[in-house]
């Protein structure tokens, strides 16, 4: 159920009144592309934000892999299944596959190393404070041993 509901979180292709059926191209999604020789064994989400949050966001994460960027959204690639007990705060989206509305987005930042990824519990964590949403994962369960 949490899986199913973080999915729906992502910006879905719309139609606008003037691009409807017969009056011109609808966004379609598209799969962000890592650059050539990183490592990408881990598989890769995506996590995005609204342009307004991306600069804060990249100027405070310690680490920092493959960001892109389009008019509206900033996208972070995370490691695969980095929403497993974790629900992101709105606005921001968790993209699974990294595939996300095709706006042409465009790398900005590439990593200095060879992992494309942004560690996700630091963004995470900044993407909370930047939208006022308190942190929250499961408790793990504690068991007797009696």
């Amino acid at each position: 159920m949490l899986k199913s509901m973080t999915t729906l979180l992502v910006p879905r292709a719309r139609r606008s009144p003037e691009n409807g059926p017969g009056r011109g191209p609808s966004l379609t999604a598209t799969r962000l592309t890592v650059p050539v020789g990183l490592n990408t064994e881990l598989g890769c989400d995506a996590v995005g934000v609204p342009a307004r949050f991306g600069f804060k966001i990249l100027s405070r994460l310690p680490a920092k892999g493959c960001v892109y960027a389009d008019t509206d959204w900033w996208w972070w690639l995370v490691p695969a299944r980095s929403d497993l007990d974790l629900v992101w705060p709105l606005p921001a989206c968790y993209a699974p596959g990294a595939e996300i509305p095709d706006r042409s987005p465009r790398l900005i930042h590439h990593p200095d190393g060879t992992s494309p990824y942004t560690p996700p519990i630091p963004l995470y964590l900044l993407t909370c404070q930047l939208t006022g949403i308190a942190p929250a994962w499961p408790a793990p369960q504690v068991r007797s041993a009696l």
